[in-house]
């Protein structure tokens, strides 16, 4: 419910309840911008068939989260917010492409923050453009409706100018053609291996379980897809 022209009247308030009001007013306007938005992320959520226990638990997460927080797409939600990824797959050898990531030292997909963007995979899609170079990235296994083949809650720790944090990732599969146009921009991670599904899996703890998980529903889908 607003809070904001409601007694006691502006005037009248104290400081924090100034603040308080301030703060609903916000939220409010954001609900207004963005709740066509978040009505389609709630039905891509509710379309969505967790392959497990963990995964359903993040689902439910995420819808309870999206409902206290309607600035959830973006950065400034200090609690959570939502990110979109991608698995990039040779679509001639299969293998597939992880980064070393230079901030959690780990292994990952690429992808990352959406910026002000609604539409998560074309944010995932921008983001492995960016992170990578590949010019030719498509979408798999519906180019022109992509969804998410996983869903992921994970934390963040903190850093200097941000506080711990959950990242709500949807992660889609996206084929290239032209493994070797690999040219990741300034600033990005330039550690990559391209590796076919069995040596992913052989890295173990060197990836998190989610990623393992992201991993065979890719392989799934793309053997599935074999000529």
């Amino acid at each position: 419910m607003t809070r904001h022209a409601r007694l006691p009247l502006w005037v009248d308030q104290s400081p924090g309840q100034k603040l308080e009001t301030l703060r609903h007013l916000v939220l409010d306007l954001y609900r207004y911008q963005l709740d066509d938005a978040l009505r389609d992320v709630g039905a891509m959520l509710d379309a969505h068939r967790p392959a497990d226990a963990e995964e359903a638990r993040d689902i439910q997460r995420i819808k309870c989260l999206m409902a206290r927080h309607p600035n959830i797409l973006n950065m400034n939600c200090e609690v959570a917010h939502i990110t979109a990824s991608a698995i990039i797959i040779d679509r001639a050898s299969r293998r597939t492409l992880l980064h070393f990531h230079k901030r959690l030292k780990r292994w990952l997909q690429v992808g990352g923050h959406t910026d002000f963007e609604t539409d998560l995979a074309q944010a995932a899609l921008r983001e492995a453009r960016e992170e990578t170079g590949l010019p030719d990235l498509v979408h798999f296994p519906a180019p022109n409706k992509p969804s998410p083949i996983d869903v992921d809650v994970h934390a963040i720790p903190r850093t200097q100018d941000m506080p711990e944090h959950l990242h709500l990732d949807f992660r889609y599969i996206l084929l290239t053609e032209q493994p070797a146009a690999l040219a990741p921009a300034a600033g990005e991670s330039t550690r990559f291996r391209w590796l076919t599904f069995s040596e992913a899996r052989e890295m173990g703890g060197a990836i998190d379980g989610a990623l393992h998980r992201l991993l065979r529903k890719a392989a799934a889908l793309v053997d599935g897809d074999a000529d």
